[in-house]
Order: C-alpha cells, then sequence, then structure tokens
C-alpha cells in the first residue's frame, strides 16, 4: 500500500517536504475546527484558556501560560545564578521529579457558551409543552413506586416548578426562588428509588450522594463541592447541562448537630453550613474529572443557581421528638389525650414541623433552604404485597422472567406472598427485606430447575415459606396428557 502511495506522490512531483507541509496544514486546521468548541489548559497551573490568556506552545502537546513561563524564568536565573525552586510555581509542583512530564495529549474542557446563547438553549430544551405535568410525571412514576401518594406529588409538582423557572427570562418583575426538597421516611420506602426513577423519565443528570462521606474542609473527606463534581462527571463534564440537573444527598440526617460533645464538629453543623452556598445557589469552582482540588486537575465554575438538590434521610429518632411534643397536653379533662395515642401510629413522621427537625439537630438556616418537605408512609403487609407484584420492576416479575429463559413460568399463591410480607414486616428494614427473603427461599430452586428439562412450572406456596412443606413443582404437558405433580 506505501508503495502505491510513493509512486502517486511521483507522478504529482510532490516532494517530502510537500507532504509534511500538508499534513501540518490539515492537522492545524483540524485544531482549529476542533478550537471553537474547546480551549486549552495549562500544564502547570491547570486553569483554562479563558482565565490565564493566549498561552504558549511547547512540544509534545504541552501548553505553559505566560505567568507560569515567566515564572519558570524567573526561578532559573534567580539573583543572577542559574538555580531551580519548584515551590514558586503556581499550583506548589515542589518536589516533583520534572520526568514526569512525559509527552502527552494536552487535556483540553470545554469552552462556556456565552450567555445569550446559553439562555436560548435552554428555552429550546425546556419548553413549558415539552414538560411533562405534574399529573402525567405522577403518573409514570405509579409505574415504578407504589403508595407514597402524598410524596410523588410533591415531587412531582417540586419538578415541574422547579423547570418552569429555569425557562423564565430574566427580565421579569418576578423572580421565583429555588424550592429544594427534604424527604423523610423510614429506611426502605422507596426515597432513592422515587428520585432515580424521576432523573430517568426526565432525562436530566442526577448525581446521588451520600452525607455521611462529607467533611468539613481541610479534614480527611470529601468537601461538599465533590456533590459538584459528581454531577459534573454525570453529565460527561458538559458545565451547561450540569447546571439544570439535580442532586440527591442521602442520609442527611447523619449531618445533624452532636450533642455533648467537646470536639470539633467537622462531619456535623460544619457540614449543613457548607451546603448552605450551593443551595442557596452561587458559583462554586470545582475540579474537573476529580472529587478533590490538587495542582494536576484543571478547575471550572459551576452555577448552583438552577440545580435541584433533594435531600433524603430516615431521621429515626424524629418519631420520639414528634411523640413527646404531641403528647404535651394533659392527659386530664376534656382537652386530654392519652399517652400512648400515637404508639402505634406507623405515619407519625406526617406530623413533622421546622422546630422538630431543629431539635433533631438540623440547623434553621439549612432548613430554610429546602422548605418543601415530603414524609413518606411506614411499609404495611398490603404495600409489601403490592411491591412484590405491581411495579413495572416488581421482583416477581424479575424471577419470572429469569426462569422463563430456562422455559419455566412461576408462580406465587396469594398466601405466599403475604407470608413474604409477614417476615419482611420482622425485619423493620422496609421493602429491602423483600429481596432477601425471596433470594434465600429462590436460592434452590434456582440450582436445581436447570437439571431437569422435564420441569415446566413452579408455584410457591404459603407451607414452602413458613417452612411446612415444599414448593409445587409441574412437568411438562406430553402428547397432550394432563401435567402431572410432583411432590419433590
Amino acid at each position: 500500500m506505501s508503495n502505491n502511495f510513493d509512486d502517486i506522490n511521483k507522478d504529482l512531483d510532490l516532494t517530502e517536504e510537500d507532504t509534511d507541509f500538508d499534513k501540518k496544514h490539515n492537522s492545524k486546521k483540524a485544531k482549529e475546527d476542533d478550537d471553537s468548541e474547546y480551549e486549552d489548559i495549562c500544564y502547570l497551573c491547570r486553569r483554562p484558556e479563558s482565565v490565564t490568556g493566549k498561552m504558549i506552545e511547547l512540544p509534545s502537546n504541552i501548553n505553559v501560560c505566560t505567568d507560569c513561563m515567566q515564572k519558570s524564568f524567573d526561578m532559573i536565573n534567580k539573583n543572577g545564578i542559574p538555580t531551580i525552586d519548584l515551590s514558586s510555581l503556581t499550583g506548589g509542583l515542589s518536589g516533583i521529579n520534572l520526568s514526569i512530564l512525559e509527552p502527552k495529549a494536552n487535556q483540553r474542557i470545554k469552552k462556556k457558551k456565552p450567555k445569550e446563547q446559553k439562555d436560548n438553549e435552554i428555552k429550546d430544551k425546556f419548553d413549558i409543552k415539552k414538560i411533562p405535568a405534574p399529573h402525567k410525571i405522577k403518573g409514570q412514576l405509579d409505574k415504578y413506586v407504589v403508595g407514597q401518594e402524598s410524596a410523588k406529588k410533591a415531587i412531582s409538582v417540586a419538578v415541574y416548578n422547579h423547570y418552569k423557572r429555569i425557562m423564565l427570562p430574566e427580565s421579569e418583575d418576578i423572580e421565583i426562588e429555588k424550592s429544594n426538597v427534604l424527604m423523610i421516611g423510614p429506611t426502605g420506602s422507596g426515597k432513592t428509588y422515587l428520585v432515580k426513577t424521576l432523573a430517568r423519565l426526565l432525562d436530566v443528570p442526577l448525581a446521588i450522594t451520600d452525607a455521611t462521606s462529607l467533611t468539613e474542609a481541610g479534614y480527611i473527606g470529601d468537601d461538599v463541592e465533590s456533590v459538584i463534581s459528581k454531577l459534573l462527571a454525570a453529565a460527561d463534564n458538559d458545565i451547561e447541562r450540569a447546571e439544570h440537573g439535580i442532586i440527591f444527598i442521602d442520609e442527611i440526617d447523619k449531618i445533624a448537630k452532636k450533642r455533648n460533645t467537646n470536639s470539633r464538629d467537622v462531619s456535623g453543623e460544619s457540614v449543613q453550613q457548607a451546603l448552605l452556598k450551593l443551595l442557596e445557589g452561587s458559583e462554586v469552582e470545582v475540579p474537573v474529572g476529580a472529587t478533590s482540588k490538587n495542582a494536576m486537575v484543571p478547575m471550572t465554575t459551576v452555577d448552583t443557581k438552577n440545580i435541584l438538590f433533594i435531600c433524603g434521610g430516615a431521621f429515626s429518632d424524629l418519631d420520639r421528638i414528634i411523640k413527646e411534643r404531641l403528647t404535651k397536653k394533659t392527659t386530664i379533662g376534656f382537652n386530654g389525650d392519652l399517652k400512648d395515642k400515637y404508639d402505634k401510629d406507623p405515619n407519625i413522621v406526617s406530623h413533622v414541623t421546622d422546630d422538630d427537625l431543629r431539635e433533631f439537630g438540623m440547623i434553621p438556616e439549612f432548613i430554610g433552604r429546602l422548605p418543601i418537605v415530603c414524609t413518606f408512609e411506614g411499609m404495611t403487609k398490603d404495600m409489601l404485597v403490592r411491591i412484590l407484584t405491581e411495579p413495572k420492576n416488581a421482583i416477581i416479575r424479575q424471577y419470572q422472567r429469569l426462569l422463563e429463559l430456562d422455559e419455566v413460568s412461576l408462580e406465587f399463591s396469594e398466601g405466599a406472598l403475604y407470608a413474604i410480607a409477614e417476615k419482611a414486616m420482622n425485619k423493620n428494614t422496609g421493602a429491602r427485606a423483600l429481596r432477601s427473603i425471596i433470594e434465600d427461599f429462590m436460592l434452590d430452586i434456582m440450582y436445581e430447575i436447570p437439571k431437569d428439562d422435564n420441569i415446566g412450572k413452579v408455584i410457591i406456596t404459603k407451607e414452602y415459606i413458613e417452612g411446612k412443606g415444599i414448593p409445587i413443582i409441574q412437568t411438562r404437558t406430553i402428547y397432550g396428557h394432563v401435567p402431572m405433580i410432583e411432590q419433590n
């Protein structure tokens, strides 16, 4: 093949210098086309070209800003004596071996679009006619999440109003404030699953993080800016798309103020205070492609004004605080109230107030930035039975699909479903207990069925779940005969 190209070049009377010139010209043209969307980053200080100005190009696709280049000359000719002091470089590269600067492709990030162009793209993408109405959002959530009607209604309205707020032009006299959401409910009630389903339906980037890993800046752990970095990664480092995404901070109750402690509360009240600026809406400098800031990671600025924050937590001791407040009335007289009136109320969390959250350990400024509070109901036996069968991705349907691949049908009797729900209620872990229980009972069945090709149907009975019997196994119909039932 190379000989053919050489012959063509000879026929066209092209020298090596001409072909090299063409290659350089084509690569330069491709770079210029690419420059319309991307910008270079300084190899030393990691700042983009929009901040530093025009950069100096070095071999091996290395670009250095004028500030770092000048400091490099200054440290080499310090006091007229050739010397090298890397500590004066922007980014603090002291003690780093220069041999790590091996030739490699230059890192680049996308340029920020002009504000007018960005606003026009937002209006085109988030058209009021394209965004589903709250009842349609709730209807889609009903296919995946059982129960929790009030929570699904509150989430649907909050999301719909949030994206209407994004489309509102800045020339309007009325400025609509952001409405972040606080979800309170027992473990296994569907908080995380609801947010995941919502982000999938709206086709927006979603970042799910755990508040337990967050600490005050300067301590071991993740800074609060790491939640923005995760959202940026979920949006494929597209800043404009990330600035209209959703961030779900789970286990938010774990950053409550610590009581009766003399040590610095670096993972409690300090984290709440650090989250205030993110929830309110501000421009935050975050690393690109990493969750921690360092000299070798490029930085970019993200505006959190249009990012919807949803915080969720179990708030395990909150029911006790609510119960104490509700039973403060005297138990004698016409207005008397029984002390044990709320002891067996599964939905006592629905009576929560801001004072209860403040008593739990959340600071008032943090509560004020989460104006929408939706509570999740505790799991009942009937709800657990519905979770087993009704959702689009129900656990029973998943196992039925697995056995269909082996050409075997699977059925659960009504008694078996209620027996599974009863066992899940005893575990006190909500809907999460259902899968562990079914995994335990389906282990032997999933192991034995591939051994026998004559098995056509398996029926799980209440006796099998309670440990008093075995499942019913039906063989396949042969020559039109009725299937034979085997108790083995």
